[in-house]
C-alpha cells in the first residue's frame, strides 16, 4: 500500500471528507467560545467559561463514545457527535437571542461532546489501512483539518453578522449546518467490525488502569495530554488577550486561523517522520517546540508576537499529539483499543478542561505574559519527568 492507494481507499476517502467538513466547526467554536462568552458573561473572568465547559464535555463524553464505537461501530459514534453538535449550535443561537449565559454554556457542552466523537477519526483512519501505514493514515487524516483551519475562521467572519443585530448567531447557525453536511460522506464508509461487539469478548471487561501503568502507554497518554492541555491553555484566551490589547475581533480570528493551519499543515509529512525516526522522537520534539512557543509569547504583545507564538505552538502540538497517537496505537492490542482509547481521550480532555478553566482566570488576573511563562514551565517539567522515567525503566 502507498500514499496514493491510501487516498484512493473508499473508506479512508469517506472518513477524510467527513472529517474535513466536520472539522470546519472546530475553529468557529474556538472563536465563539471566548467572544460569545464575553458578550453574555456577567463578568469578564467568566468569558472563557463556555469554552472551558466545552472541553469538560469532551472529558465526560470521550470514554462513553469510545465504548459505544467499540460495540456499535465508528459510524454510530460519529453520527451521535453530529447530532449533538447540531443541538448545541441550535441551543447557542437561542441563548444569544435570549441573552442567556447559562444556556450558552449548555450549548457549548453539547458541542464539546460532539467534538469528542470526532476525535476518533484519527484512530478510525488507522483501522482501514495496513498496519505499517497507520502513522501515515493518522497524520493524513489530521491534515484534512488544514482546510478547516483556513475555511472555518473565514466562515465565522462571513456568517457572524448574518442575523444582526444579534451578535455571532449566524456563526452558530453555520456550525449546525456543518454538522449535518459532515455526516453525508459517512454513508459510503464501511468500517471493520468492532472487536468488542461480541458478547464473549474480554475487551468489554477489560479495565484500563493496569494498561495505563505500562510505560509505553503511560508516556503516550502523558505526551498527548501535555501537548493538548498547554495548547488549549495558550489558545483559548488568545482572542480575549488580543482584544484587550486593542486588536480587532477579525485580527484575533486570523491569529487563531493561522494557529490551526500550523496545527494541521505539518500532518502532510509528520507520518513519514514517524516512520523514519519513530513516534517517540517526533512526540518529544513536539514538546520542545511548544516550549519555544511559550518563550516567544513572553517576548511582546504586538501582532507579530501573537502570530509567531501561536504558529509555533501549532507545529509543536502537531508533532506532540500525532506522535503520541501513533505511540498509543502501536502499544495497544486490537481488542483493548475501545477501552484504552476512551481512557486516553478522557485524560486528555480532563487536562484540557483544567487548562481551559485556568486560562480565563490567569489571563484576566495575571496577564498574557504570565500565562505563557506557566505554559513553558509545565512542558519543561513534563519533559524532565519523561526523561527521568525512561532512564528509570532502562535501568530496571
Amino acid at each position: 500500500m502507498s500514499v496514493r492507494s491510501i487516498l484512493l481507499n473508499r473508506n479512508f476517502a469517506g472518513l477524510l471528507v467527513a472529517n474535513t467538513i466536520l472539522g470546519t466547526a472546530f475553529p468557529i467554536q474556538l472563536i465563539l467560545g471566548g467572544l460569545a462568552g464575553l458578550v453574555l458573561a456577567p463578568s469578564p473572568t467568566l468569558a472563557t467559561l463556555p469554552a472551558s465547559i466545552q472541553t469538560l464535555a469532551g472529558m465526560v463524553a470521550a470514554a462513553p463514545i469510545s465504548l459505544l464505537m467499540g460495540r456499535m461501530g465508528r459510524r454510530a459514534g460519529f453520527a451521535l457527535g453530529g447530532l449533538m453538535t447540531l443541538m448545541g449550535a441550535t441551543t447557542a443561537t437561542q441563548a444569544l437571542y435570549a441573552d442567556n449565559f447559562v444556556l450558552l454554556c449548555v450549548a457549548h457542552f453539547l458541542m464539546g461532546a460532539g467534538w469528542a466523537s470526532f476525535q476518533y477519526f484519527r484512530f478510525a483512519a488507522g483501522e482501514v489501512v495496513e498496519k505499517k501505514w497507520r502513522p501515515v493514515a493518522i497524520s493524513l487524516m489530521l491534515s484534512s483539518l488544514l482546510i478547516a483551519a483556513i475555511g472555518g475562521p473565514q466562515l465565522f467572519i462571513a456568517a457572524k453578522d448574518i442575523l444582526a443585530p444579534v451578535p455571532f448567531a449566524g456563526a452558530y447557525v453555520a456550525t449546525g449546518l456543518i454538522a449535518v453536511l459532515g455526516l453525508v460522506p459517512l454513508l459510503a464508509v464501511q468500517m471493520p467490525q468492532p472487536k468488542g461487539s461480541s458478547q464473549d469478548t474480554p475487551a468489554r471487561k477489560f479495565a484500563p488502569r493496569a494498561a495505563l501503568r505500562r510505560p509505553a502507554i503511560m508516556h503516550a497518554v502523558g505526551i498527548a495530554a501535555v501537548s493538548q492541555g498547554v495548547m488549549v491553555f495558550l489558545m483559548i484566551p488568545t482572542p480575549i488577550a488580543m482584544v484587550g490589547c486593542g486588536f480587532s475581533e477579525d485580527t484575533a480570528g486570523d491569529v487563531v486561523r493561522w494557529h490551526i493551519v500550523a496545527m494541521f499543515a505539518p500532518s502532510f509529512f509528520t507520518g513519514f517522520l514517524i516512520k523514519r525516526f519513530g513516534a517517540s522522537t517526533v512526540a518529544i520534539t513536539g514538546l520542545i517546540i511548544i516550549v519555544a512557543a511559550a518563550v516567544a509569547a513572553t517576548l511582546g504583545l504586538s501582532a507579530m508576537h501573537f502570530y509567531g507564538a501561536l504558529i509555533v505552538l501549532g507545529v509543536g502540538w502537531n508533532f506532540g499529539f500525532i506522535g503520541a497517537t501513533a505511540m498509543l496505537d502501536a502499544a495497544v492490542s486490537e481488542n483493548k483499543k475501545a477501552t484504552v482509547q476512551g481512557a486516553n481521550d478522557t485524560i486528555i480532555a480532563l487536562v484540557s478542561t483544567i487548562c481551559a478553566f485556568a486560562a480565563g482566570f490567569v489571563v484576566s488576573s495575571l496577564g498574557w505574559v504570565f500565562l505563557a511563562m506557566i505554559s513553558g514551565g509545565v512542558v519543561v517539567l513534563a519533559l524532565g519527568v519523561l526523561f527521568a522515567d525512561r532512564a528509570r525503566v532502562s535501568h530496571t
